[in-house]
């Protein structure tokens, strides 16, 4: 390699800087956290787009309220784009959320929706120049293009459609390089629609975006759910929860196409360890013979996990890999 070639060309500026990677925020789960980034202690990339997608009641937006969350925890700026208008100040706080802290803004467009975060980060860069920021908007489905909502008789058809896929891709190729220059994680809900008539096989298909949204994804996460035989219960067979997985379909961060499960409760939100035991097998980090896991010359089931994870001893080299200390948190 010729390096006084190379000089030249970084001196007429026709070479750009590598950007180093700019780190992750937790998102609750340590086993999605894993499967996104390949550690247990790291999560979503910032400077990249994540997607959240999936049927209704998949605990899309309660994964956005975490991330949110654990950004927050850790000084970062944090915004939520509403444009479902389903915010709920309560509910978000029961789950850790700093209203003073949270940037919030209602557009009703899907390209104001886009603006209004690239002003914000602007905004916000005028005065820090380093500090991450953490953006969730939900969600991307319900947002009209602009032709849409200034249209009097919207029917919806897939000429429309056409429309708002052509203006979702037209807002990401303005907005996707402010991610890595303004480190910015960019966190997208998206729901998932069935096609009609189709015969053969899937007949999922995004709500909004088309393939241009999937181009400039860097994760793209499956939320799956089944609304019968996912629901937790407690002794009284009351419903206080839903169980599903999380599939990993496009990864610029780690490996792709590997799931997870999580666990969500109504009062207590995400279950933080929910995923983690079978996380641990396919790494090598424990066996299974039965109802008994194995790690080194220990033995236990699933409900002394459950019960001792954060007190026993037993369970000490878990929580050093996961980078938890004995209060059960993030040691980072």
């Amino acid at each position: 390699m010729n390096v006084e070639v190379l000089k030249r060309l970084k001196n007429a500026g026709l070479l750009s800087e590598q950007v180093p990677n700019m780190g992750f925020v937790p998102t609750g789960s340590y086993a999605l956290n894993k499967i996104i980034s390949g550690h247990y202690d790291k999560g979503i990339p910032i400077g990249m787009i994540t997607q959240f997608h999936g049927e209704a009641s998949t605990a899309k937006t309660v994964f956005a309220t975490h991330i949110l969350k654990e950004a927050q925890a850790r000084g970062y700026y944090t915004m939520l784009v509403d444009s479902e208008n389903a915010y709920n100040p309560e509910f978000a706080t029961h789950l850790g959320i700093d209203p003073k802290k949270l940037i919030y803004a209602a557009p009703e467009t899907l390209e104001d929706c886009f603006q209004v975060i690239e002003d914000a980060v602007l905004a916000i860069r005028e005065t820090d120049k380093d500090t991450p920021i953490v953006v969730a908007y939900d969600s991307i489905a319900v947002s009209p293009s602009k032709v849409e909502y200034e249209a009097e008789n919207y029917e919806g058809n897939n000429m429309q459609g056409a429309i708002r896929a052509k203006s979702t891709g037209a807002c990401l190729r303005k907005i996707n390089p402010l991610m890595r220059k303004h480190k910015v994680a960019l966190v997208i809900i998206n729901q998932i629609r069935n096609k009609v008539g189709v015969m053969y096989g899937s007949p999922d298909t995004m709500a909004a975006g088309g393939k241009s949204l999937e181009y400039y994804l860097g994760v793209n996460l499956k939320c799956i759910s089944n609304k019968t035989s996912d629901l937790i219960k407690d002794d009284n067979k009351k419903v206080i929860g839903i169980q599903g997985k999380v599939r990993n379909t496009k990864n610029k961060c780690s490996v792709p196409f590997r799931e997870c499960e999580f666990e969500l409760g109504w009062d207590e939100g995400l279950n933080p360890y929910a995923g983690i035991l079978p996380q641990l097998l396919i790494d090598g980090v424990l066996t299974q013979s039965g109802s008994w896991y194995t790690l080194g010359d220990t033995k236990f089931q699933k409900k002394q996990f459950n019960e001792g994870f954060l007190k026993d001893d037993m369970f000490t080299p878990l929580r050093s890999l996961l980078g938890i200390n004995t209060m059960g948190e993030s040691n980072e």
